[in-house]
């Protein structure tokens, strides 16, 4: 009874993001958000965990006000289509670009992200992570007339994401700044092009997924627990060690193909000083990536000379290599251009 559940809300929640993304009006993306909102709450929800409880309910808390302020602007909008003023309407386009940015986590609007995500299990955090990203962005790629609103997001949430990383021990809420810090990519690639922001989206949910499979199959929450799983056998350091570096964008792995991509978009388009920031970010992200593993570099541990591939490891072995295979796609990409 209790998968059934979840398996009719998880099919909600698909349901809710189809629609957001697929309406012609701004009244059918919002019902969209609210049926993925109310399909994801009883999700997060647990009645053995008072922390999954407490994130659900900020996360409701939190969405509901970002829901209600885009259905504000949606109204006014519409209601002084005709006696709307150049002010007014930039003023309303913001309200509404705050609403998604709220929704999505971006900086300064970032407050809830990083405490809820701290109350939920790894699958709850992957969702978030992962398939929430979609309708926001999705919604905010039809609105994308104010510019300068967008540059000082992307410049906010690269500025919280790489700060408050350094000073953090816990993994989820390092995978939620780093959320932020892609966030601000995202935003980047929108501004340039929309097919780089799918490319960049698609890439970013498959590195997230293989991490938090990895954290979730060595039921790990804190930094120092990461010596004890990841010196058992090489495939799980080489797992961590291939997708931590595909999620910094270091070449020639998967996550600096859009990232490239994204630069030499932005540059066309004439934003040379915020890919410039955005790659000097990437570097202060990729040493708190690269702390992660230190500890399981250095030291050495005691590792069995038997090789044992069990079944369980298997996803581990085909997350390696999709991560891994991007070495052929990176050098093809060099040769096209």
């Amino acid at each position: 009874m209790m998968q059934l559940y979840k398996i009719l809300f998880f099919n909600s929640m698909i349901m809710g993001t189809l629609i957001a993304i697929s309406s012609m009006s701004w009244l059918g993306m919002w019902m969209g958000l609210e049926i993925n909102l109310l399909s994801i709450i009883p999700l997060m929800n647990s009645s053995k965990d008072m922390f999954s409880s407490e994130a659900s309910l900020k996360y409701f808390i939190t969405q509901t006000m970002a829901s209600l302020v885009l259905l504000l602007s949606v109204t006014l909008m519409m209601v002084t289509n005709e006696f709307i003023t150049p002010l007014v309407n930039s003023t309303l386009v913001i309200l509404l670009n705050s609403a998604l940015l709220t929704k999505l986590g971006a900086a300064p609007f970032h407050f809830w992200f990083p405490e809820v995500m701290e109350g939920l299990n790894w699958i709850n955090c992957m969702i978030l992570l992962t398939w929430q990203k979609i309708a926001p962005m999705a919604l905010l790629m039809n609105n994308k007339t104010q510019a300068n609103f967008l540059v000082l997001i992307i410049i906010a949430s690269l500025m919280v994401s790489t700060i408050m990383s350094l000073n953090q021990v816990s993994l989820r809420k390092i995978m939620a700044f780093s959320s932020i810090n892609h966030i601000a990519w995202m935003i980047s690639a929108l501004m340039s092009s929309s097919s780089v922001w799918m490319v960049y989206l698609l890439v970013y949910i498959v590195i997230t997924m293989n991490i938090a499979y990895l954290f979730n199959y060595g039921k790990l929450y804190f930094i120092n627990q990461i010596p004890s799983i990841i010196n058992q056998s090489k495939m799980m350091k080489l797992s961590f060690m291939a997708n931590f570096m595909s999620l910094g964008g270091l070449p020639p792995f998967l996550g600096f193909l859009p990232k490239w991509f994204t630069i030499n978009w932005m540059i066309i388009n004439k934003y040379p000083l915020i890919a410039l920031i955005l790659i000097v970010t990437t570097l202060i992200m990729l040493f708190i990536y690269i702390r992660i593993l230190m500890t399981s570099l250095i030291l050495s541990y005691s590792e069995p000379k038997t090789i044992t591939t069990q079944m369980n490891q298997i996803p581990s072995i085909m997350s390696n290599f999709i991560t891994i295979s991007s070495l052929m796609s990176c050098t093809l990409m060099f040769n096209l251009f």
